[in-house]
């Protein structure tokens, strides 16, 4: 008869391999991300969302979320970043010759910036935008502030 001499690993060495993983349960990744926002979404979910049609979502999240700062971070600098890439493009449309060459180079740089946008958001990065971003977390300040002066 022939036996069988493979022994398996113990459960303990399963269990340290399970937290080495690049893998993460869905309980996992739910437990280390709590923080939730008005819209019942997790608050990197939402984050990345406001970018997702520019202005539009931006402004439509800016007005339901009252409370998550990250949120509202990344929704109002999607709402300049978008708005200034929607000016950009009506101005150079009205260029003949130029504008259309001035439109082909901002096409692939919006594209690109979106997307690291949206996936810096996902992982519940505050990334700045030169300027756009300082004035986005200006906005903060100013209304942190005011509850200040509210409260003495």
């Amino acid at each position: 008869m022939v036996g069988n001499h493979i022994k398996l690993p113990e459960k303990k060495n399963l269990g340290s391999l399970e937290k080495q993983t690049v893998f993460k349960r869905t309980e996992e990744l739910n437990a280390g991300n709590s923080l939730g926002t008005s819209l019942g979404l997790s608050e990197n979910i939402t984050g990345s969302l406001t970018y997702l049609f520019g202005f539009i979502t931006g402004i439509i999240i800016l007005f339901f979320e009252k409370e998550n700062r990250f949120v509202r971070f990344h929704a109002t600098q999607s709402i300049c970043i978008s708005l200034i890439f929607f000016a950009l493009f009506t101005v150079s449309g009205m260029v003949p010759i130029v504008g259309w060459l001035v439109e082909v180079t901002l096409l692939p740089i919006g594209l690109v910036l979106w997307i690291i946008m949206m996936l810096n958001a996902y992982e519940g990065k505050y990334s700045k935008v030169l300027y756009v971003g300082n004035f986005a977390e200006k906005q903060f300040q100013r209304k942190i502030n005011k509850k200040k002066l509210e409260v003495n």
